[in-house]
């Protein structure tokens, strides 16, 4: 496997690795572990670290697993990396996100593991994404053997603040990753590890399996199901040490903050310039030596050595540089900065104010004649926003914002006269009025450069039926006058001398968020709107003492491509039916791994659509496609999930189709709708 990173091949102890264990809930229930550990673990225990998630170990992420697992076994734990009821070979069924049956699992496998010879009775937790959450909600559980979490591109807060809504606004990504989950909680378990069995399983899946938007739209507020999960809702459930990581191209980097803000225990904030990654395969660069950190972190609370981690600043962050505007980055230009604790007294507002004339005004200067300027965005608004939560693999960033401020209403500062650096959430208190009951409002902060190139810092977007709150949206009285508050998404970036401060405000965001009812206006009152942006000074004496290794790692296993994988964004307009149209293809191409002989292909393409300013035409469908072949075993699945709406309803239409060896032996189709509900 071709890598980024050093491949590490000697460590201070010999690895063995086992490929399969069974680990037997107290119901029965049979999970499967891929463990690593020292080869003398059995006469000298040593700690544990688990990760688990329902992406199954034996193929999806084997070619990763050994780059961490067995890193961290070479230097004296053992690692488990566990599928979850119903994914891989594990036994039951995988039903949705984060269930407690899931968490119950969780504890019974710490455990488990706490109980075995090779183990010294303490345990840690190691995730990214699904496996980022259930650390932290295992954590709030207190199992006795937890010792301290490392979570990944995790959120504390499953409705604020994760794939389904923000800002009480449906996110396209819902769809997105509804979808995968549709497809991936469809495969069979590998004959090699389940037996004669695998066939009896993967039919109870089939027949078990729901599209989960489903699920996910009949929750359109904050209610006990999202709560449920979310560690914000008491942070001091949590006992251990956590350090939270993420990146400012991923879409779960708020959370970090407010992990260092409401969690009671010894803590730490790592923020990069990644994507959805493990920072030591972080993209866009730089890459650190994550691994190196982790073992720091492992070796202070797991075995009690003192390793100087928590003597770094509670927080480091990439402060990112002004880089022109461009949907993929290898590398974003920065450099690391820290602060010693959060929130920081280091970090101070910086106000302007909006200005009649189109002008961000500095507070203290004059903020022109506040006239009210009013706005109605083309649904195509949104185009080329990129991902909610980049994977740095495609061109999944956000583009020029030109051709977005163009159905916007655009307010800019003058040229900066000394740079400006923020680290944190800047925030927009906006007076406002709409004339429909039901309205959003996306804003994005912008660095415009000398020749006009327009780069998106960060953005957020507010339903303002959720203005005071996400548990009881209130319906707006037309016309009436409203200030809100709209928090944007935490970055650290530097804008230079020079360049331009400029807010956008639309009335549309898609695909990114899911369309209002009907067309409305939204009417900004200037005077009585403001931006407030955190303000940060340089600390030369931290900042520039913050370095990290390279990223390294255990080799990978060896694969070859059989087929070249794709990836693209592709909007197209037709100007005789006025529609447009944005194509993601995700094509993972055709791999085999060598170790196992198994071939598998994976390839999603997803098209979102509007017509002209016709707010019942927005239309999202998505199409996965996933194999698996050995010798003369070739199974297959493909879903495909449509998602549209009318002013009072959504509708899902739903297929999933199993074949194998060539011949189609199982089909079903959904088709639901839900009530919109002030969405």
């Amino acid at each position: 496997m071709h890598s980024d990173f050093n491949e590490i091949t000697s460590f201070p102890h010999n690895v063995i690795e086992k490929e399969n264990v069974w680990i037997r809930m107290k119901d029965g229930t049979k999970l499967g572990a891929r463990i690593w550990m020292p080869e003398t673990a059995h006469e000298n225990p040593v700690p544990a670290i688990m990760e688990y998630i329902p992406y199954r170990k034996r193929d999806h992420t084997r070619p990763y697993d050994n780059v961490m697992h067995d890193y961290f076994a070479g230097h004296g734990y053992a690692c488990l990396r566990i599928d979850m009821r119903g994914s891989g070979e594990s036994e039951g069924l995988l039903k949705d996100e984060y269930l407690m049956r899931e968490l119950e699992d969780g504890m019974e496998a710490i455990e488990w593991i706490a109980n075995q010879t090779w183990c010294t009775g303490s345990a840690g937790v190691i995730g990214i994404s699904w496996g980022g959450f259930n650390g932290l909600q295992i954590a709030s559980l207190q199992p006795p053997a937890l010792d301290a979490v490392i979570s990944v591109c995790s959120t504390d807060d499953r409705y604020s603040d994760d794939v389904h809504y923000m800002g009480g606004c449906l996110l396209g990504d819902n769809l997105s990753w509804a979808s995968t989950m549709f497809d991936r909680s469809a495969c069979p378990p590998d004959p090699e590890l389940a037996g004669d069995r695998w066939e009896d399983m993967w039919i109870e899946r089939l027949e078990n399996c729901e599209p989960w938007i489903k699920t996910w739209l009949d929750h359109q507020r904050k209610d006990n199901y999202w709560k449920h999960g979310s560690i914000n809702e008491n942070f001091s459930d949590v006992k251990c040490p956590v350090m939270g990581v993420s990146g400012w191209a991923d879409g779960y980097s708020n959370s970090v903050f407010r992990l260092l803000d409401g969690l009671d225990v010894p803590k730490m904030g790592l923020i990069g310039p990644w994507g959805h990654a493990y920072p030591h395969m972080g993209k866009p660069g730089p890459a650190i030596g994550f691994l190196q950190e982790s073992l720091r972190w492992w070796d202070k609370w797991l075995k009690n050595i003192e390793t100087g981690i928590m003597d770094e600043p509670m927080l480091r962050a990439w402060m990112q540089d002004y880089m022109s505007p461009h949907t993929s980055y290898e590398e974003r230009k920065g450099r690391w900065v820290g602060e010693t604790s959060w929130p920081s007294a280091n970090i101070s507002e910086k106000i302007f104010s909006l200005s009649g004339e189109h002008s961000l005004v500095e507070e203290g200067n004059d903020s022109g004649d506040g006239e009210i300027k009013q706005v109605q965005s083309p649904l195509t608004v949104g185009t080329f926003a990129g991902k909610w939560c980049s994977y740095g693999t495609m061109p999944d960033l956000p583009g020029d914002q030109r051709e977005e401020d163009g159905g916007s209403l655009v307010y800019e500062s003058d040229k900066l006269e000394k740079p400006l650096e923020i680290l944190g959430s800047p925030t927009i208190e906006l007076e406002c009025s709409a004339d429909k009951p039901l309205a959003m409002a996306a804003v994005r902060l912008s660095d415009v450069s000398g020749n006009g190139e327009s780069t998106r810092v960060t953005f957020g977007i507010l339903n303002l039926t959720h203005r005071n709150g996400h548990e009881e949206p209130e319906m707006l009285e037309p016309n009436k006058k409203y200030r809100v508050r709209i928090k944007l998404n935490g970055i650290a970036h530097s804008f230079p001398t020079g360049h331009r401060l400029r807010i956008s405000i639309s009335t549309s965001y898609w695909p990114m968020a899911w369309p209002s009812p009907e067309p409305y206006t939204l009417t900004v009152y200037p005077k009585g709107s403001s931006l407030i942006l955190p303000g940060r000074k340089p600390l030369p004496e931290i900042d520039d003492r913050i370095s990290f290794k390279e990223p390294e790692g255990a080799p990978g296993v060896e694969t070859t491509i059989v087929k070249s994988p794709e990836n693209n964004w592709i909007v197209q307009r037709d100007l005789a039916e006025n529609s447009s149209t944005l194509k993601v293809i995700r094509n993972s191409g055709t791999r085999r791994i060598e170790d196992i002989n198994l071939e598998i292909e994976n390839r999603t393409t997803e098209w979102y659509t509007t017509v002209a300013n016709d707010h019942e035409s927005p239309r999202g469908e998505v199409i996965t496609h996933r194999g698996y072949r050995r010798d003369d075993w070739h199974v297959q699945t493909r879903t495909r999930t449509v998602l549209t709406s009318d002013k009072t309803h959504f509708r899902i239409r739903a297929e999933l189709d199993a074949y194998k060896n060539g011949h189609r032996f199982f089909s079903k189709s959904w088709d639901e709708r839900v009530a919109r509900d002030c969405v």
